[in-house]
C-alpha cells in the first residue's frame, strides 16, 4: 500500500497511491506499507539507487543501515511495538531526499499510526522532510521511556510476589519477560542512539540550527534512560536471585521434613525390626507384656528422638 502525504497551502491531505500514479508534487512523506513486487518497480521509476528488500532493511552492519548515496539519506531503525505484554523490534527504512521523506515497511507500527493521526488532527506542524523524521524520532523516543516506565511498575507488583509460595510460577514468567522487554527497549535505544547520531555527524550540512537542537535533545534523553535500563536489569537479575534463592528454600524446608521424619521413625523401626525376627529362643515373646512394652519403646524412642532435635534447635 503506498500512501502520500501531501503539504500545501499549510494543510496536510492523506492520498492512496497506486502504481499508475505520480507522486504528487508537495509531497512531504510516502509511506509504502508491505510494498509488492509492483509497487517497488513502481518506486524504482522515481529512485536512482536500488530499492532495498525487506532482507536489506534487516542488516544489522552499521554500512547497511546508515548510509548516503543518490537518493538522499538511508536509515534503517529498529522501533519498539507492543504485543500484548511482549515488546517486539520492527525494522523500518527511511530515505530522507530532498523533498519528501520515504518509508519502507513490512510491519504496521504503532508510532507510525500515532504520527499519521497526529498530523491528521493537526496536532504536529510539519513543513519539511526532515522535521517530520525528526518528529517521528521524538515520539520513539518518548515511546521507549514509557515503555522502561511500564516494565518499572511491572516489576513493583513482582517484588511484592517474589516471597509467595503460590505465585512463585507466575513470578518466573514475569520475571522472564520483563526481562526479554527490557533487552529490546534497550537494543532500540541504542539503535537510535546510532541513527541520530549517523545523521548528526553526516547530515548536519541539511538541517537548521533548530533541527541540531532537537537532535542533541534526542540523545540527552537516550543518554537518560541507558542507566534506567541498565538498573532493570540488575533489579531483574536480583529478582530472579531471590525467587529462586526463595523457592530453593522451600524446597529445602520440604527435604527437611522428611530427613526429620525418617530419622524419627528409624528407632522404632529398628525395635519392630529385632522382635519381628523369626528366632526360636527370643523370650520377650512368651512375655505377657511383651507386646505394650514393645509399643511404649517405640514411642518413647520416637519422642525421644524428636524432643532431641527440638532441643538442638534443628526443628
Amino acid at each position: 500500500m503506498i500512501t502520500a502525504y501531501v503539504y500545501e497551502n499549510r494543510h496536510l491531505s492523506v492520498t492512496e497511491l497506486g502504481v499508475l500514479d505520480s507522486i504528487p508534487s508537495s509531497t512531504i512523506w510516502l509511506d509504502l506499507y508491505k510494498p509488492d513486487d509492483a509497487e517497488r518497480t513502481w518506486l524504482s521509476h522515481f529512485s536512482v539507487e536500488e530499492v532495498p528488500d525487506e532482507e536489506d532493511i534487516n542488516e544489522i552492519e552499521a554500512s547497511a543501515r546508515f548510509y548516503q548515496n543518490s537518493d538522499g539519506l538511508h536509515i534503517n531503525s529498529l522501533f519498539p511495538q507492543r504485543v500484548g505484554q511482549d515488546v517486539r523490534g520492527v525494522n523500518i527504512s527511511f530515505n530522507l531526499r530532498a523533498n519528501f521523506l520515504l518509508t519502507i515497511r513490512e510491519d504496521d507500527v504503532g508510532l507510525i499510526r500515532l504520527l499519521r493521526n497526529y498530523l491528521r488532527l493537526g496536532r504536529l506542524e510539519v513543513s519539511t522532510p526532515q522535521e517530520l523524521f525528526l518528529e517521528l524520532f521524538n515520539l520513539k523516543v518518548e515511546h521507549l521511556s514509557d515503555l522502561i516506565e511500564d516494565v518499572y511498575t511491572v516489576l513493583e507488583n513482582v517484588g511484592e510476589q517474589v516471597f509467595d509460595n503460590d505465585k512463585l510460577d507466575d513470578v518466573f514468567k514475569l520475571i522472564t519477560l520483563q526481562e526479554d522487554s527490557n533487552g529490546k527497549i534497550r537494543l532500540s535505544l541504542l539503535d537510535t542512539q546510532r541513527s541520530l547520531r549517523y545523521m548528526q555527524r553526516y547530515y548536519r550540512g541539511q538541517l537548521s540550527d533548530e533541527h541540531l537542537k532537537d537532535l542533541r535533545e534526542m540523545l540527552s534523553d537516550i543518554e537518560s534512560l541507558m542507566p534506567h535500563s541498565q538498573f532493570i536489569f540488575d533489579k531483574l537479575n536480583f529478582l530472579l536471585d531471590a525467587a529462586m534463592g526463595f523457592s530453593g528454600l522451600q524446597q529445602n524446608k520440604i527435604i527437611k521434613i522428611f530427613s526429620v521424619a525418617a530419622v524419627v521413625f528409624l528407632p522404632p523401626t529398628l525395635i519392630a525390626s529385632s522382635y519381628g525376627m523369626n528366632f526360636a529362643i527370643m523370650p520377650e515373646l512368651a512375655w505377657q507384656y511383651g507386646y505394650p512394652m514393645a509399643i511404649v519403646m517405640m514411642v518413647a524412642s520416637a519422642a525421644g528422638t524428636y524432643f532431641f532435635f527440638k532441643r538442638k534447635h534443628w526443628l
